[in-house]
């Protein structure tokens, strides 16, 4: 059975043609001029747009953190990202101290398995630098895991000595391997909050106000240079500030392999949020910080230059009853995590609207891009013959409000609670089976299949 999808404008980066596309099976048979292909079966997406199916390169599903974990399960987050037009996430197997690398991506597959609603892949999280791990590292990009996440943030949790990530970075040198960093000084950052604490400060907003930009701008300046003497190429996550936007520009300028992704709560949320009265600002409670709004017009313009190459949502989900309130007394024991992944395509439309971003710039930073970097170009982030028949088509003159009582992630608020926002998703193949329509869901967990991954594509 076939499926012709036509009257649309199909979206790449180079912009929009009209086009038809042929659906055969699980992949993309042809792309058309109008009315040169016949199919089957038809969707017609006349005034609409066929994006390639996102790609979020960062979500944590199922991540424990602070005594509990996020609220999203592998299938309703995964359902919850089909509604909103992404057909592939990136997640995170967690690394405990004193575990292998090995048995984390087992723990990681065994969680996934059987659940995903969309195809998925993993990044792996080292929290435990030894001489084992760091010869595990060839066996993960082995099993389709080319990307490494340390924290310079988190002591006694997460963090990694510069000395740790001098040696990951060598070997992720050694093998082609990406590392991914979350850049901020977080052994400066937990003086500056327990000073806040033992002075009665323990209100969300502090959570701020005690990781200020110059200590996220110094741990990403001290990661490029180790990436510099190493020959490692290096992915800042979640980047929140001008300071370290400045400092990932200069790496670039410079020939550097460093690339950087943020995310629409930096684009759209500010400290204003964290500072809502009572404890209502514990719903915008994540790492790095949200912050003052002036941060927001130099993303954007980081966008536009491709000094930031990516926009994911970090989604990692609590609960504001029972979860964000485990911080109620102290703010450091607030979880951190902004749920987002359903709603990153909107988001990011809405800079399309008011000519933040070209239609083209959206697709590549959403899709397109994400899938090179992370290895699964061209099966992912292209509507091409060959590809996987991963395709959104996307009503731009549509409306709509976010709200919690509407959405499908699987928390109890919505950090965008009542935006209104223009575009909004029709219909989502994922890998050919029509996931979403305007008739409802329509997928199931299982669907979604491990993507094993190739390297980065854009290193030099």
């Amino acid at each position: 059975m076939s499926t012709l999808i036509h009257g649309g404008q199909v979206v790449s980066p180079a912009g929009s043609v009209a086009a038809d596309v042929l659906v055969d099976g699980e992949t993309i048979a042809a792309v058309g001029a109008p009315g040169t292909l016949t199919g089957t079966e038809s969707i017609d997406a006349a005034g609409k747009y066929l994006l390639p199916g996102g790609i979020d390169a960062h979500t944590h599903m199922e991540m424990p953190f602070g005594g509990t974990r996020s609220a999203d399960t592998f299938e309703t987050g995964t359902t919850a990202a089909a509604w909103g037009g992404t057909t592939t996430i990136i997640d995170f197997a967690v690394q405990a101290k004193g575990t292998s690398l090995q048995s984390t991506l087992d723990k990681w597959h065994a969680k996934a398995d059987g659940n995903c609603a969309i195809d998925y892949g993993f990044h792996m999280i080292m929290s435990d630098v030894n001489d084992s791990t760091l010869k595990e590292m060839h066996a993960c990009v082995d099993a389709g895991v080319g990307s490494f996440k340390m924290f310079m943030a988190y002591p006694g949790v997460f963090y990694s000595t510069d000395g740790e990530i001098l040696l990951a970075m060598q070997q992720a040198r050694e093998i082609g391997a990406t590392v991914m960093m979350h850049a901020e000084n977080g052994i400066a950052i937990d003086q500056l909050a327990a000073q806040a604490f033992a002075t009665g400060r323990v209100e969300p907003v502090q959570h701020g106000l005690t990781r200020p930009p110059e200590l996220e701008a110094e741990a990403t300046s001290r990661a490029i240079r180790l990436a510099q003497v190493t020959g490692a190429p290096l992915y800042i996550v979640h980047l929140s500030a001008a300071q370290a936007l400045a400092a990932v520009a200069e790496a670039r300028d410079d020939g550097q392999n460093v690339f950087a992704e943020t995310c629409p709560q930096y684009l759209y949320l500010s400290i204003e949020d964290l500072a809502k009265p009572g404890f209502e600002g514990a719903k915008y409670v994540a790492s790095p910080p949200l912050r003052e709004k002036s941060h927001q017009g130099n993303l954007w313009r980081g966008l536009r230059s491709n000094d930031l190459s990516v926009v994911s949502t970090d989604h990692c989900p609590f609960c504001f009853k029972d979860q964000k309130e485990l911080g109620r007394d102290d703010f450091r024991a607030i979880p951190n995590g902004i749920p987002g992944v359903e709603h990153r395509m909107d988001l990011l439309h809405q800079g399309v609207v008011a000519g933040e971003i070209s239609l083209g710039r959206w697709v590549e930073t959403c899709s397109a891009t994400p899938a090179r970097m992370f290895g699964l170009y061209p099966r992912k982030g292209v509507i091409a013959a060959g590809s996987d028949a991963d395709i959104v088509i996307y009503d731009p003159s549509a409306t709509q409000t976010l709200s919690a009582a509407t959405h499908h992630m699987n928390v109890d608020y919505s950090a965008y609670e009542g935006f209104e926002l223009t575009g909004k998703v029709h219909t989502v193949l994922s890998r050919g089976r029509v996931v979403v329509s305007p008739s409802g869901y329509t997928g199931s967990a299982g669907h979604g299949r491990f993507l094993s991954r190739d390297l980065n594509q854009y290193l030099n």
